[in-house]
């Protein structure tokens, strides 16, 4: 018999669960809000709880969270500004409830990334990167067929970007850095420059080409660090018409022919790329605790 994984998507408002062993073969699904830590992971052990033996359980978190096996505080949330949330030990305290099962623990847009290698746009590469454009913006890379972790994880999102400040005098949305590529190409930044949500621009508003040059600046930048063969743009921002084509037409431009452009594609998982991604953590987390 299979053995029944479960994969755990925490976000900013809503988390989604998935109970099986990947998208073909789920058992379950289910989204439920994040509230306080207590009450989520509450909520959380009794879902899982209704689909047990559960083998291993895979994490995919909202960050920063430290990813670092090593470390005492390892699969808890770091520095974050979701009230409460501040230290939670996620994967300690599920574990826990289920007796003790293997956790498989990331961020969830490394779980993204691992999820499209292993079901989606990224599967058979070994090299690529999933970068999720809405609310905020976020990264996650596997290299060499394993997602990047070090001192902590990928923060693509605050990759510095360089502002001409004549043609856009928006100093950026990020409380920490200002103009870096989520304070100026996220949804939050679209809406506090333009007054309105990016949904309610038309497609031929000037907006679009600001986006996808400051967009094309931060993939040329994680091109030239990790090489990736494809990058996976995901997110509610990269829903807009024609702006993936403006991206790829930017990127170009901005290489300038020095290095090859990785190819730029959206995910193939949609919305579900995070969740089955905490399904291969699970997975993976199995195969190593045997």
């Amino acid at each position: 018999m299979t053995a029944l994984l479960a994969g755990v998507e925490t976000g900013g408002t809503r988390c989604n669960l998935a109970i099986g062993t990947g998208p073909g073969d789920l058992r379950a699904t289910e989204s439920i809000p994040t509230t306080g830590p207590d009450e989520t992971i509450g909520r959380i052990t009794a879902v899982l709880a209704e689909h047990a033996p559960i083998a291993a359980i895979g994490i995919g978190a909202f960050g920063p969270v430290d990813v670092d096996p090593g470390s005492e505080t390892w699969g808890r949330v770091g520095n974050t500004p979701k009230p409460g949330w501040r230290g939670a030990d996620l994967a300690g305290r599920l574990a826990g409830e289920l007796g003790g099962v293997p956790v498989g623990f990331d961020t969830d847009v490394n779980a993204a990334a691992l999820g499209e290698r292993r079901w989606g746009a990224g599967e058979g590469l070994d090299d690529l990167v999933y970068l999720t454009v809405g609310t905020g913006i976020g990264g996650g890379a596997v290299a060499g067929g394993r997602a990047v972790r070090g001192l902590g994880h990928p923060e693509m999102g605050h990759v510095p970007i360089p502002r001409d400040p004549a043609r856009d005098p928006f100093r950026g949305s990020c409380p920490y850095h200002g103009d870096c590529l989520e304070g100026l190409a996220s949804g939050t930044a679209m809406r506090a420059r333009w007054g309105v949500g990016g949904e309610e621009l038309p497609p031929e508003h000037d907006a679009w080409r600001l986006e996808a040059e400051y967009l094309a600046h931060g993939i040329a930048a994680i091109a030239y660090v990790l090489s990736p063969r494809r990058v996976i743009l995901g997110g509610g921002v990269m829903r807009a018409p024609g702006l993936l084509e403006l991206v790829r037409s930017e990127l170009e431009r901005r290489l300038a022919g020095y290095v090859d452009a990785p190819e730029l594609v959206r995910p193939g998982l949609g919305d579900r790329a995070g969740v089955l991604g905490a399904l291969a953590l699970a997975e993976e987390a199995l195969a190593l605790s045997s």
